[in-house]
């Protein structure tokens, strides 16, 4: 009889239960994930939410005040050293050297971790992240996307298998961005496995799963599907006249709790079906806007959250 195998994906990230104060509120609290091996994971949330905590407590850097879990199979609390071997780290703040060209700032990075060809190895990264021909420019005389590359290049230099990137993409044109992307869905289809931290909506769209992260609390987490539909939001967009007196008119009524406009429309959502309808009905008799049914977008969600959030702690 052939042994049984398992389709079970194998779980990179296990973490029970975290909080982590710095002598006042807790910055990151109760916080429980599961990231699975091969993943993009979307780590979303405002300033101040707690994802730079989480994401070092994740990587040995922070050890937290209670909780538990492990990182690669290795123990948060005591097999810290363990994890930073293992794992690739890519903070907000670009802190290679200026004075070195992309060469030497890989090479440096190479040698560090005792690579058995850093040179070779330097090679590799510049010619797979589209640097060759700025290799021998100082770091500190690149742009931000470029920044962003060589940045990117020194974390994966080592063959690490997970990848934390805290805002990688913060002030970086939108061609940049999508190039960016497009090397880390490469990186997760060869195996490795990424935790990404972002404010933008359509990155959090390109990841396999997310979680929103607000005053240091997961709301949601899920596929992009799951989050939206969890929200049971229903949801108009309105177009015409008069927009920004009908959005203050809006706010003030029980039934709808969000409206947000986007352009040159109103999007207004509801947690209670039956008590939006009842409470926009006169306005959709009346005109003189029109209102058109739609599905909520991931923004949509997110406003819901932070709305609801405010509210809970006022």
């Amino acid at each position: 009889m052939s042994a049984q195998t398992t389709s079970e994906p194998e779980i990179v990230i296990d973490v029970n239960g975290l909080t982590k104060s710095f002598g006042g509120p807790p910055v990151v609290r109760n916080l429980t994930m599961h990231v699975h091996k091969g993943l993009i994971y979307g780590f979303l949330g405002p300033n101040g939410s707690g994802k730079t905590t989480t994401l070092r407590m994740l990587c040995g850097l922070l050890t937290p005040d209670s909780g538990t879990g492990t990182c690669l199979g290795y123990d948060i609390r005591t097999q810290t050293a363990d994890i930073k071997r293992h794992v690739g780290y890519m903070t907000q703040r670009f802190s290679l050297y200026n004075d070195l060209s992309i060469r030497e700032n890989l090479e440096f990075v190479a040698r560090i971790y005792n690579l058995e060809h850093p040179r070779r190895a330097t090679q590799e990264a510049i010619d797979r992240l589209g640097l060759a021909d700025r290799a021998d420019q100082l770091a500190g005389a690149l742009s931000g996307g470029w920044k962003q590359r060589l940045a990117l290049g020194a974390c994966i230099l080592p063959q690490p298998e997970l990848l934390l990137l805290d805002e990688p993409t913060a002030g970086v044109d939108p061609k940049a961005r999508r190039d960016f992307w497009d090397e880390i869905h490469q990186l997760a289809h060869e195996g490795m496995t990424v935790l990404v931290s972002t404010h933008y909506m359509d990155e959090a769209e390109r990841c396999h799963e997310i979680a929103y992260i607000a005053y240091g609390e997961i709301l949601a987490q899920g596929t992009v599907a799951e989050v939206i539909a969890g929200a049971h939001l229903s949801t108009y967009t309105v177009t015409g006249p008069n927009l920004a007196d009908l959005d203050e008119t809006l706010k003030s009524l029980d039934g709808v709790d969000m409206v947000a406009p986007f352009g040159v429309e109103l999007h207004v959502s509801g947690r209670d079906a039956a008590k939006l309808e009842a409470a926009i009905a006169p306005f959709r008799e009346k005109g003189p806007q029109t209102w058109t049914r739609g599905e909520p977008t991931l923004e949509d969600v997110f406003i819901d959250l932070m709305s609801r959030i405010k509210d809970n702690s006022a």
